[in-house]
């Protein structure tokens, strides 16, 4: 065990290593990071202010960068991470539009209102 924690520090000061955390492939997938922790973090406000255009342009965004990840040489699996986990949470996004404007979740939402104010 000692001996893979060296090889790991070994790594971590290999010139290899600070060349990567100096470059665009490692810098544009962390800076990339806000939108899918922006999109985790609205799944817990209401679905009235979710707007669908813009929920789908994202999905189809995180979509094509996914396969660009792969694609690209070396392949940026932080970038592929990035954009699956906003993919995730955009398609979550989406259901909650869905069911809130065309499902019923809406009627469901005012009548819980209406009760409340009774």
């Amino acid at each position: 065990m000692a001996a893979l924690g060296r090889k790991l520090v070994e790594q971590l000061k290999s010139k290899e290593f600070r060349e990567y955390l100096m470059s665009t492939h490692f810098w544009g997938p962390v800076a990339n990071w806000g939108i899918p922790i922006a999109a985790i973090s609205d799944t817990q406000k209401s679905p009235q202010f979710i707007s669908g255009k813009m929920t789908c342009a994202l999905c189809l965004y995180s979509l094509m960068f996914m396969r660009f990840a792969i694609r690209v040489q070396p392949r940026n699996m932080l970038l592929f991470a990035c954009h699956f986990t906003n993919e995730c949470a955009q398609l979550i996004q989406l259901g909650r539009f869905v069911n809130y404007h065309y499902v019923g979740g809406k009627e469901t939402e005012e009548k819980k209102v209406q009760h409340s104010q009774h």
